[in-house]
C-alpha cells in the first residue's frame, strides 16, 4: 500500500514523538561554565573592557570622580562644539544639574539632536560591550538617533560575560525585564556598499563611555 503522508506531516510526526519521549539534559551545567577561558587573575576588569571598546572603534574615558567626569564632559562638549545634548534620565540629569551642566530634557528639536547621553545597564569587559534597555526614560531613540551617544557608567556595573550582564539585570528589575535589551558593541558600522567600512550608517557614528569610579 501507498504511503500517502507528505513530508511535512512525517517530519511533524517526528517532532511530535521527540516532545512526548523525554529526556534529561546531556548538559545541567551548561549555564555555570564560563563562555570563554577563564581570565588571568591579574586581569582587571577596567582595563579589559577599555581594551576590546577601543579596538571597535569606542572612545573611553576612566573619572575618579563626579567633577573629574564633568570637567572631561566639558572639555569634549568645548572641542567638539556641541550645544544640543539631550538627556532624559533622572539619575543622569541630577548629576549634571549639580553643576549646572546644559542639556535638553524633552524631545524639542529632537531632529537637530547632536548628543544623546544616557545611563547603561552594564558593561560587558570581555568583548567591550554596552548592554542597553528601554527600561529607562531613555527608551530607544535616545542611544539610536543622535551622531553621538555617550554613556556614563559605573565600575560596580562592569562584568565578565554577557551572562553576568543578564544576572545583573535580573538583580535590578526581577521578572519585569524590559521588552528591550540589547548590546552595542561599538559605533554603528556597515560594509555592505563594495565592502567598504562605513561608521554610523545604521546609529551613532560615535560612541564615547565615561565609566565613573563607584
Amino acid at each position: 500500500m501507498k504511503d500517502n503522508t507528505t513530508s511535512k506531516e512525517k517530519m511533524l510526526k517526528k517532532v511530535r514523538k521527540a516532545l512526548l519521549e523525554r529526556r534529561d539534559n546531556p548538559y545541567p551545567n551548561q549555564e555555570d561554565l564560563p563562555l570563554y577561558g577563564t581570565p588571568a587573575e591579574d586581569e582587571i576588569l577596567e582595563v579589559l573592557f577599555a581594551e576590546e571598546f577601543i579596538a571597535v572603534a569606542g572612545q573611553f574615558v576612566f573619572c575618579e570622580d563626579e567633577i573629574q567626569f564633568i570637567e572631561s564632559l566639558l572639555n569634549l562638549a568645548e572641542q567638539r562644539n556641541w550645544h544640543k545634548i539631550y538627556c532624559w534620565e533622572p539619575g543622569l540629569q541630577k548629576i549634571l544639574d549639580t553643576y549646572d551642566y546644559p542639556y535638553y530634557e524633552t524631545d524639542k528639536d529632537f531632529e537637530h539632536a547632536e548628543v544623546g547621553f544616557t545611563l547603561c545597564e552594564a558593561l560587558i569587559a570581555r568583548n567591550g560591550s554596552i548592554m542597553l534597555s528601554n527600561g529607562s526614560m531613555a527608551g530607544r531613540r535616545l542611544s539610536i538617533y543622535p551622531p553621538v551617544h555617550i554613556v556614563l557608567a559605573y565600575t560596580s556595573q562592569l562584568v565578565l560575560d554577557l551572562k553576568d550582564g543578564f544576572k545583573l539585570m535580573n538583580e535590578k528589575y526581577g521578572k519585569r525585564l524590559p521588552s528591550m535589551i540589547t548590546t552595542v558593541t561599538g559605533p554603528s558600522r556597515t560594509a555592505d556598499i563594495e565592502k567598504t567600512l562605513v561608521l554610523g550608517a545604521h546609529g551613532p557614528k560615535e560612541l564615547f563611555v565615561f565609566l565613573l569610579d563607584g
